[in-house]
């Protein structure tokens, strides 16, 4: 490594400013298309992208919607959530897993994740059914499906449904079949971060469930039965739920369907990059575990949204990286049992070990297609350092 490190690049976190580059000229054609039509919500070309996300994942139905969570909390009421009724929720992921819960009228019951993985633990998930359950909400978080063969069967066997808070899981799949489509239904955010990302706030139900997918069309603009994207003199003038304004944008649309057409290359790249990033990491002393340490669930695959490591001194190392350049993110900081939002359900430190020793260790490393090999190895020259500098 060079010693002036002053003098380096900064490695972002983030950025998707080469990428949005690339597919600018089909973006704006998708744009001038939108800006033709006069129509900037809930118009055409969300109806465009929901058939193009339809055929790209399998799915029966997909619904747009204007956010990741919104798309949880309007599944969770399609699927029948009543007031007072309890969702079992994995203790580690994203806040939105449990507050959608919470803000469909549900009450979120907190289990711990798998051992040696970062998904919702069948056999937690199952002790934590009561008479009150009505659904089993995993997560995939990061690079890999929950074990949804086990989930499922907990499901089947306790009488509850399983959704699926599949935000991150775009292009996951068990057995050919998409990430959201195991259970009765499931989301994606189209946050810009995320594997397939606007430059806006964005996501989507995927379900094959007709009447599920109905209830969530209807609930999105404000309860109104027969609200069709084709046919807009086709929406019934009654409100027939209490439905929100959750219509998906014709902008943000039109960013994701150029987007799209690149996704299968954007996801080649993340694996080239999360191999070097293995490759390069594994028996680091202090990196305690690489992503591609851990085998998938059989008849699963391995797409990279986060490349989460696990570390020792987490928060030194992510100072130390930061000092020099390099943009790091701890998913998560705080168990999401232990959030003050949640502190009415009455957990303790201890509840859920596996969970909050994730917390105290992961942190996500840059990875996004625009990242070149060169700035891969900066990051992992710098974590040998910081590591091999203390062992000396």
């Amino acid at each position: 490594m060079p010693a002036a490190d002053a003098a380096l690049s900064p490695v972002p976190f983030f950025t998707q400013a080469a990428s949005f580059d690339r597919a600018w000229p089909d973006v704006r054609a998708h744009l001038l298309d939108v800006l033709d039509r006069g129509k900037f919500s809930h118009g055409a070309k969300v109806g465009e992208l929901e058939r193009a996300l339809a055929r790209w994942t399998g799915a029966r139905h997909a619904v747009a919607v204007n956010s990741g969570t919104d798309a949880l909390v309007l599944l969770l009421r399609a699927a029948g959530l009543a007031p007072g009724d309890e969702v079992v929720v994995p203790a580690y992921s994203f806040l939105a897993t449990a507050s959608a819960v919470e803000l469909a009228g549900g009450v979120p019951v907190f289990a711990d994740i798998e051992a040696g993985a970062h998904g919702l633990d069948p056999d937690t998930a199952d002790a934590a059914v009561t008479a009150r359950t009505r659904a089993i909400m995993p997560a995939h978080l990061f690079d890999r499906l929950a074990d949804l063969r086990g989930l499922a069967a907990v499901a089947r066997r306790r009488g509850v449904t399983l959704l699926e808070d599949s935000a991150e899981a775009i292009g996951m799949r068990l057995d050919g079949r998409h990430a959201g489509l195991l259970g009765a239904g499931g989301v994606l955010s189209f946050f810009p971060s995320k594997t397939l990302g606007a430059i806006g706030d964005a996501g989507a139900v995927l379900t094959d469930d007709d009447a599920l997918a109905d209830a969530v069309r209807a609930l999105r603009h404000h309860g109104r039965r027969g609200a069709t994207l084709d046919d807009p003199a086709a929406i019934s003038a009654a409100t027939v739920l209490p439905g929100v304004n959750s219509k998906a944008d014709d902008v943000q649309a039109a960013v994701l369907l150029a987007k799209l057409a690149r996704l299968d290359a954007d996801l080649a790249r993340r694996a080239e990059l999360a191999a070097r990033y293995d490759a390069r990491l594994r028996g680091v002393p202090g990196v305690r575990r690489v992503p591609g340490d851990a085998p998938v669930h059989p008849g699963g695959n391995r797409v990279v949204y986060v490349y989460l490591v696990e570390v020792d001194d987490r928060d030194a190392l992510a100072a130390h990286l930061a000092a020099r350049g390099i943009g790091t993110e701890v998913y998560y900081p705080v168990p999401l049992p232990l959030q003050p939002c949640f502190a009415h359900l009455g957990h303790r430190p201890g509840d859920f070990p596996r969970a909050e020793a994730a917390c105290a260790a992961a942190l996500a490393l840059p990875l996004y297609p625009d990242l070149p090999d060169a700035a891969a190895d900066r990051v992992c020259d710098e974590i040998e350092r910081f590591y091999l500098g203390r062992a000396r």
